[in-house]
């Protein structure tokens, strides 16, 4: 197949770590031909839905992982599959991308389906599960936060279409900095925020299961650094090996129909506890590290899915 790969810049990234590295990786193994762009060179032209890049070959070598061929401009639609893969934040820059791809299906596939990344956001897709997640208020408004931070004392309070732990805090119920942070996120953003009430369990870790066409295959465990909430690895967070649970299981099966449905191919939910508190759609991490605590190779099940889907 020919696959088109719309990502961040593969220069800087991190090939022990980065999940886009990884399927490229695998694609290549499976005799698929590669081709990436950066989202800046997507674009609408007459007709057609065309991007700048440049023929790819990837290799696991640090420093020098990645060959381009000559620059060149191609109709995504004479791809068998896209990749939408650029990490977030969500706005209306990472939204015009999907409304363009979503011109290219059902004759090439889109990974993610772009009309339900773009429907179903990190921290919103929860909401259609409210019997799964923790307490949650999404608002702009002062008063209604403020009820919600009374009503429930400790609690995270972060930007509703952030990513990666920028700008998650954690209030406890004598902390007086409510009306300050609002006033330093309102200043510069017009989007709400989210609240949820504040999970001890996260001292044990933030699991991530990935789910590959709605079935879990795995999960890893992301421990806080020392004197930190938050357990992204991208602030420090800590991989470990972990197992699922049955109500990891449970969460899953609730989860998973809709996600087939959608054209969800690879999701990363995020569970603290007995809860889940995200459904990351648009471009989610953790197949490496699963791969090393487990064995379980999960790009080769992600292509799987998606030649299955091609078949």
């Amino acid at each position: 197949m020919k696959i088109a790969f719309q990502m961040d810049p593969i220069g800087p990234i991190n090939i022990d770590a980065d999940s886009t590295f990884r399927l490229a990786e695998e694609a290549q193994a499976r005799g698929h031909e590669l081709f990436y762009y950066t989202p800046d060179k997507l674009a609408y032209d007459q007709g057609h839905v065309t991007a700048r890049g440049w023929p790819l070959r990837v290799q696991r070598v640090k420093g020098d992982h990645f060959r381009l061929g000559d620059e060149a401009t191609v109709d995504l639609a004479d791809f068998d599959v896209v990749w939408l893969r650029q990490d977030p934040p969500f706005d209306m820059f990472y939204i015009t991308t999907t409304h363009i791809l979503q011109r290219l299906m059902p004759g090439t596939t889109v990974v993610n389906d772009p009309f339900w990344v773009r429907n179903f956001p990190e921290k919103l897709l929860i909401l259609d599960f409210p019997q799964l997640m923790p307490p949650t208020t999404i608002a702009r408004d002062i008063d209604t936060i403020r009820a919600f931070k009374e009503q429930h004392g400790d609690v995270i309070l972060k930007p509703l279409y952030g990513n990666g732990g920028a700008g998650v805090f954690m209030l406890n119920m004598a902390d007086r900095n409510l009306t300050s942070l609002h006033e330093l996120f309102t200043g510069f953003s017009r989007e709400p925020l989210i609240v949820q009430k504040f999970l001890p369990d996260v001292a044990k870790g933030d699991k991530r299961v990935i789910l590959v066409d709605g079935e879990p295959v795995g999960a890893i465990n992301r421990v806080p650094a020392k004197g930190e909430t938050r357990s992204n690895m991208h602030v420090g967070g800590r991989p470990e090996k972990v197992e699922l649970t049955d109500r990891d299981r449970e969460i899953c099966a609730a989860i998973g129909p809709l996600l087939r449905e959608k054209g969800q191919v690879f999701v990363g939910i995020d569970v603290i506890g007995e809860y889940l508190t995200e459904i990351n759609v648009t471009s989610p991490t953790g197949i490496q590290e699963l791969e090393r605590f487990d064995g379980v190779n999960v790009a080769a099940q992600i292509w799987e899915a998606i030649e299955a889907k091609r078949a």
